[in-house]
């Protein structure tokens, strides 16, 4: 049962969908969510087979909702996107049309009560696939100090991760650190002593970078991605939507890499970005970037 009654927009679909999309054959929406981009790929060709990967099974859920009138055209796995080559065997294909990845977290994740929202006073969880074992509460709460300081400068580019790590290791001292609020609290207390003002809530670097800790967010992507330019047919397109630059420079240099190796073509010189309509109607979308591929070798 859909408990969460949350609206997700799909960033940049027409963009992505035209680029992708050549015609009839098998696709991979590797970061299904809520199925926005997978329902315009299905649209796109009635001879289009879909396969769409998530970890999160309320994702999966919302997915097959939304996917209802594509029923024999589509099949969804519980499955982490490095594991591509798995899940394209276990359906017996091999090469395939197009893959996409949106790298974004969604706002049914954003609303869902998993500790991924600053104002959220539930749990300090962050985990997308809520069956593995480490949560944020647990690195939050029991790393040492100089590892929660590396997590934020490297997975948040942080520049008060030090003094971040400090505040929450006097924190925890007292009492554990609960909620996200807590944590949200806690940047601001430090953002405001170092007199600091931001566009953007104080706290979204260092919830960036326990979500990528957490998830493994990085490490995931890098093993999907050379997997993908193998699993492709020639002539077969790979996208991927950032919405950071840790992910974006992964992405840039893989695509330049295999380009030099002659076996890509980069169809987008430079990343797409939303237009101001599309960012005045989805404020969230305001950092995405989508880079778009073409196997030819």
């Amino acid at each position: 049962m859909i408990k969460n009654k949350t609206v997700h927009i799909p960033v940049l679909l027409k963009e992505t969908t035209s680029l992708l999309v050549k015609g009839k054959g098998v696709y991979v929406d590797c970061t299904i969510n809520g199925g926005g981009h997978a329902k315009e790929i299905l649209k796109a060709d009635k001879n289009i087979f879909l396969i769409g990967i998530d970890l999160d099974e309320e994702a999966l859920e919302r997915a097959k909702e939304n996917l209802k009138e594509f029923e024999g055209r589509y099949a969804l796995y519980k499955a982490n996107f490095a594991d591509i080559d798995e899940v394209l065997k276990s359906e017996g294909i091999g090469k395939v049309e197009g893959i996409l990845f949106d790298l974004g977290i969604s706002m049914y994740q954003l609303k869902g009560n998993r500790g991924f929202s600053f104002e959220d006073e539930s749990f300090l969880d962050m985990r997308v696939d809520r069956s593995q074992k480490l949560t944020a509460y647990k690195v939050i709460n029991e790393y040492k100090e100089k590892d929660i300081a590396y997590i934020l400068k490297n997975y948040g580019q942080e520049r008060f991760a030090s003094w971040i790590a400090k505040e929450i290791v006097y924190r925890r001292s007292k009492k554990p650190i609960e909620t996200a609020k807590e944590l949200a609290d806690i940047v601001s207390y430090i953002y405001s002593k170092k007199g600091m003002r931001t566009r953007i809530h104080p706290a979204t670097k260092t919830f960036m970078a326990f979500r990528i800790y957490v998830n493994r967010e990085l490490e995931n992507l890098e093993v999907a991605l050379r997997k993908s330019v193998n699993l492709l047919r020639i002539g077969g397109r790979l996208a991927v939507i950032t919405f950071h630059s840790l992910e974006d420079r992964i992405v840039k240099r893989y695509f330049m890499e295999k380009e030099k190796e002659g076996i890509f073509n980069i169809l987008t010189k430079k990343p797409i970005k939303p237009n101001l309509e599309e960012r005045r109607m989805n404020p969230a979308s305001r950092s995405a970037k989508l880079r778009v591929g073409e196997r030819i070798g």
